[in-house]
């Protein structure tokens, strides 16, 4: 009788839950939402230039000269615990030899002429001034051009994908194709113009980057993106099923309650979900639980209050540097937490990651950037159900081995039915495109090929 009632106990569980899972099952119309939700000063309404105008980054001696006292006028910094790295945070004895590099040997007007390489441009969108990078290939004749528009998260920016724009904008071995590239800066971060009232989230932002890449004469295109960029490109391929050709992400991640039960499923059996060599990534549960408790306080700060820390980060340059370059050493490999130096020399060279800071600093964005988390945060936009929908787009998903999440394929599926396969590294983190930008690109490659066949295959039939 103890085992027969464990079984039928164990049934009522496997049942119950399989009830709350039906609904992202079920096949449902996504929201339609106004496509010229107005985002900007309510005096402008009617009255924008939506034209196209040429953009360049520009770092002034005021701005540098400002940067230079606050950095070189900074309190002593409080000591860090004995032998310890990044696992309290960004450890302070590393901070003198940043500081010093940034204020005294970060070459600005260098460096601004490195971020002045492709071609820019704003428009206004809704209200904002949109800033994008924008480069076409030069190509031989019978070589296609196709559309793609990359995304970016927090706390990146659009120089993650500095070194991979020239490897996918020429022809690579093998294919028939190169990427005219669209690279947009999210609404409040950086050159991008911030929303003046609460609701810009990541489904409004898909609105807005849809309405992008219509102005630029694109009506389908291909999307890629992680990190906040994954869920903006999650949002267009669930609303924007006819206009998305081909959604790649380097964090594909799906939540609703089939890919709840699923997991839980793992738990307790987890050759059903993933395969034996995998499975660490994602069990055991307790280990995830925990390392969601170590990492993602900045989340809930940020998701609630991210004004409050904003004040902080936009007045010392310091404490920016530190927030920010701490979640590249973590995100890039947890285990960089016992370093002494965070581990962060291992991926990026200083000049890489001071030029994301720089965006964040010279633009004073780092507070409107925070706001992105409360505001899909929010119920307003939660209640949209955006995860609980499936979409017909032909997905990618580039999985690092250090990366935030994993879930197998057969989780992904449970939104993305037509996965059209996965690429599992051996190495990489959150940031691949800045990280393995060869890496990045080949598979950008190898997944849009497979999105053209897939398409065509769909035509004849």
């Amino acid at each position: 009788m103890g085992k027969l009632a464990v079984f039928v106990v164990l049934v009522a569980i496997i049942g119950t839950a399989t009830w709350f899972a039906l609904p992202s099952i079920l096949p449902a119309s996504p929201p339609k939402l106004d496509p010229n939700e107005w985002w900007g000063p309510s005096d402008l309404k009617g009255k924008v230039d939506a034209s196209i105008k040429p953009f360049q980054v520009k770092f002034t001696d005021e701005m540098i000269r400002d940067l230079k006292t606050r950095l070189q006028k900074h309190k002593n910094f409080v000591p860090p615990l004995e032998d310890v790295g990044f696992e309290y945070g960004f450890n302070t004895k590393q901070m003198d030899a940043w500081i010093k590099y940034w204020s005294d040997e970060y070459k600005f007007a260098e460096r601004e002429k490195f971020f002045n390489q492709f071609p820019q441009y704003k428009t206004n969108i809704q209200g904002l001034d949109i800033h994008f990078i924008r480069v076409k290939p030069q190509v031989k004749p019978g070589v296609t051009v196709v559309p793609i528009l990359l995304m970016h998260g927090w706390p990146g920016s659009v120089r993650e994908f500095y070194e991979a724009i020239p490897l996918l904008t020429k022809q690579a071995s093998g294919y028939d194709f190169a990427f005219e590239v669209v690279v947009p800066s999210l609404p409040g971060y950086g050159f991008s113009d911030a929303a003046v009232r609460p609701g810009l989230g990541v489904t409004q932002v898909a609105v807005i980057f849809k309405n992008l890449m219509n102005r630029l004469g694109h009506k389908k295109f291909y999307i890629q993106g992680g990190d906040w960029g994954s869920v903006i490109g999650s949002s267009m391929a669930t609303l924007f099923q006819n206009e998305v050709l081909g959604f790649h992400s380097n964090m594909l991640f799906v939540q609703n309650n089939c890919s709840t039960l699923r997991t839980i499923l793992g738990a307790l059996f987890p050759s059903l979900i993933v395969e034996p060599h995998l499975a660490d990534r994602m069990y055991p549960l307790s280990k995830y639980f925990a390392y969601l408790m170590e990492e993602f306080g900045y989340f809930h700060i940020q998701a609630t209050k991210p004004d409050t820390v904003g004040v902080a980060l936009s007045d010392s340059p310091s404490g920016l540097l530190s927030y920010i370059l701490e979640k590249f050493s973590t995100w890039t490999n947890f285990d960089n937490r016992a370093l002494p130096d965070g581990g962060l020399s291992s991926r990026f060279s200083k000049d890489q990651l001071l030029d994301n800071l720089m965006v964040y600093w010279s633009t004073n964005s780092i507070t409107t950037s925070m706001r992105l988390y409360a505001e899909t945060m929010s119920n307003k936009n939660r209640a949209l159900g955006i995860d609980t929908l499936s979409t017909s787009v032909p997905t990618w998903a580039l999985q690092g081995k250090n990366e935030l999440f994993y879930q197998p394929p057969n989780i992904l599926k449970t939104k993305y039915p037509n996965l059209q396969g996965v690429t599992v590294l051996d190495e990489g983190g959150h940031f691949i495109a800045f990280e393995l930008p060869q890496v990045f690109a080949d598979d950008v490659f190898k997944s849009v090929k497979i999105f053209r066949e897939w398409h065509k295959t769909k035509t004849e039939l």
